[in-house]
């Protein structure tokens, strides 16, 4: 878990009263380090900031045994590749881009808190079967191209929803090329496509890998493994869909702006950036993240660095690293990489997550538009600044490191050359890089590693202050159906509250950034909710109406009026509903201010799941026009639900439309409600079902 999802997942471990982790579990302290001035007084200010988040933290991983890896040790994804995961394991995150540790050949999938604290207390876990989509990989990659320009090219082919429900498995001659983080990398950027996970068979590079890390035990038992017919696929698996990719034809791609599927070759950028109308100008070069902090990208993107201070240029924009841990800063520092970047105009900072994922007190080309270039892997608007008028373009660290030396977006590396100060013409060379350090990997300051397989210690006392704004304990959520309810095991009438239009992730549902430090309080965090979403009945962000009363006001207001007088309601949403991060606030905010149902033409497959353990109805349009009939103040009543509770075979819920007019009509839906997940329904919420089957 990081550091803050972790929050919530814990405080909903703890009220299942359980005296350890059912699981090996732990928590990386990463998402809540603001990345400003560089790695020392970012870290230091970050500590102080945010103390007494990780006094919780800590204090809970001694209590239930849970290793704790302590703010500075590095972004959660990098660590667990450098010391948890292992080839032929399972393992949930509470983190959508968990699958990074697919690339040492293992199911590795994010989930939210609620299905963490599954996993935690010894609930058997669920996940709709997958189909399986095999990715076949000929041929070689070559010159600039790099394994993340192969996921930047096949996100372009798959878009954003074509992953979800679907695992896809590598295979081929193309895999056994590539480093173990470069598959990392790949496996990471499947959650842009909605991949459940991606994995790969076992490779000489994951031994390699496994070996260079301290765990040649693992090694040697995946080798025996794999000599028995296992971690590969079996000979003659069937895939329910495959594609086919030459590694040879890839060329460098960028992808953007404002989501990762928008892929466009370096070929062609230039021109499509003149087709936009947009600057010839980026305004930031950043490299590193969870995605891309390997020493093999570090090593790739220093060597350009030499080329550029032998020809005597630096970055002509502001350029920021990222280092993936403690042991790769360390590294870096010892093979004089670091000082190689910062040699040509670079600032390194703290091992975390930092501007990925908002954390950046950025303080130029505020509501300014401007163009960044990241190795990023996700780029929706406002997500890196706050600022919704700043492109991101997710490139390759190669890509964005040679571009920084231009300041220019239609600068080709692969083919354009750079004026240098004398008037000659300056030409990089394709980069060369090391997948692992000859020297061996250095563990840095071992102060942040977490002691292995600590023991519980039952008299620690978890630490949350009575009176504080980060930290609030949860209440159990109501079921639906209470005395109140006169429907029996019918929703009781829904009001809908809005029709959101088009993109919504996780990011327009419950924002990042600042928001934060207010993971782990609940009735802090709800003040974003949908705060960016667009209402799809007149165009305006941010903007709800309570029609019974004739007020207009802004969506967390509005909830929050209805919740007052306890009117329950629903949403109306769009396509590919809580795609992104998953960040399980944007099920439990809703639910907190009295969402009952929410009615979609498709979700996200780890947002539907969150909605399900938080006792909210996902419900998906038999027929997506039918999204344009039901509008803000209309008023919602199921239909089958009573049956499809019971268990009635073969039941459908319609909902009973009455439009504010008086008009009535019925509409068909559709669920994926398993027995279990419409036993959480019934109790308000799974943790409420996992609590009443301990008593």
């Amino acid at each position: 878990m990081q550091d803050a999802s972790a929050q919530m997942a814990l405080l909903q471990f703890m009220s299942a009263g359980l005296p350890q982790c059912a699981v090996p579990t732990s928590i990386h302290c990463d998402h809540l380090i603001q990345a400003a001035d560089g790695a020392e007084p970012d870290l230091k200010r970050s500590i102080v900031s945010n103390q007494e988040v990780f006094d919780f933290l800590e204090s809970a991983a001694k209590k239930y045994g849970i290793e704790f890896w302590r703010p500075g040790s590095g972004i959660i994804h990098q660590i667990v590749l450098e010391n948890y995961a292992a080839p032929g394991m399972l393992m949930l995150g509470t983190d959508s881009h968990t699958p990074n540790a697919g690339g040492l050949g293992m199911l590795a999938i994010g989930v939210g808190g609620a299905d963490a604290v599954d996993a935690m207390t010894g609930t058997p876990w669920e996940l709709k079967a997958p189909h399986v989509v095999g990715i076949h990989l000929t041929g070689s990659l070559n010159g600039w191209a790099t394994p993340k320009d192969l996921i930047l090219h096949l996100a372009g082919k798959l878009t954003v929803r074509g992953g979800t429900g679907r695992i896809l498995e590598y295979f081929g001659p193309g895999v056994f090329s590539q480093s173990c983080t470069g598959l990392a990398t790949i496996a990471n950027m499947g959650a842009e496509v909605g991949a459940t996970t991606s994995t790969f068979p076992y490779t000489p590079g994951m031994n390699a890998y496994l070996r260079a890390t301290g765990r040649a035990p693992v090694a040697a038992a995946a080798d025996e493994a794999a000599s028995r017919g296992f971690l590969a696929a079996d000979e003659g698996a069937e895939y329910d869909e495959i594609i086919e990719i030459n590694l040879s034809d890839l060329e460098p791609t960028i992808n953007g702006p404002f989501t990762p599927d928008l892929a466009t070759p370096i070929s062609k950028f230039g021109s499509f950036v003149k087709e936009q109308g947009w600057k010839d100008e980026f305004s930031a070069g950043l490299i590193g993240s969870c995605t891309n902090s390997s020493y093999e990208d570090m090593t790739r993107v220093a060597d350009l660095a030499r080329q550029a201070k032998a020809a005597g240029i630096t970055a002509k924009v502001p350029f920021l690293c990222t280092p993936g841990s403690e042991q790769i800063r360390a590294t870096m520092e010892r093979d004089g990489i670091a000082s190689t970047l910062e040699d040509v105009g670079a600032v390194v900072l703290a091992n975390a997550c930092g501007p990925c994922i908002g954390q950046w007190k950025r303080e130029d080309k505020k509501d300014e538009e401007n163009a960044i270039l990241t190795s990023f892997n996700r780029n929706f608007k406002s997500r890196n600044d706050g600022n919704r008028l700043t492109m991101n373009f997710l490139a390759s660290p190669t890509i964005v490191t040679a571009m920084a030396f231009s300041g220019k977006l239609s600068f080709n590396p692969v083919t354009d050359s750079v004026t240098l100060p004398s008037g000659e013409a300056f030409r990089f060379s394709p980069p060369s890089g090391q997948d692992l350090p000859s020297a061996g990997f250095t563990a840095g300051d071992t102060s942040y590693y977490p002691q292995p397989n600590p023991r519980p210690q039952p008299d620690v006392q978890v630490v949350i202050k009575p009176d504080s704004q980060r930290l609030q304990l949860l209440e159990p959520f109501p079921s639906h159906f209470g005395e109140s309810n006169k429907r029996g095991k019918e929703l009781p009438s829904l009001k809908v509250l809005m029709r959101v239009r088009g993109k919504c992730t996780t990011d327009h549902i419950s924002a990042a950034g600042p928001w934060l430090k207010y993971k782990g309080h609940l009735t802090n965090i709800s003040e974003n909710l949908l705060i960016t979403a667009v209402n799809d009945e007149g165009g305006d962000v941010n903007t709800a109406i309570d029609h019974d009363q004739g007020i207009s006001g802004s969506i967390p207001e509005i909830a929050k009026r209805w919740k007052a007088r306890r009117q329950p309601w629903a949403l109306v949403v769009d396509e590919n509903y809580g795609e992104g991060s998953a960040r399980e606030h944007a099920a439990l905010q809703p639910r907190f201010y009295g969402c009952a149902l929410i009615l979609a033409r498709s979700f996200a497959r780890i947002h539907e799941t969150n909605l399900k353990k938080q006792g909210i109805l996902p419900l998906w349009f038999a027929d997506k026009a039918d999204y344009d009939r039901v509008g803000s103040g209309d008023t919602l009543e199921t239909i089958g639900l009573a049956e499809t509770l019971r268990g009635v075979p073969d039941t459908t819920i319609q909902l009973k439309v009455t439009k504010r007019n008086g008009e009535v009509f019925e509409i068909p839906t559709r669920h994926t409600m398993s027995s279990d997940q419409l036993n959480w329904f019934e109790a308000g919420s799974a943790l409420n079902y996992i609590r009443s089957r301990m008593q």
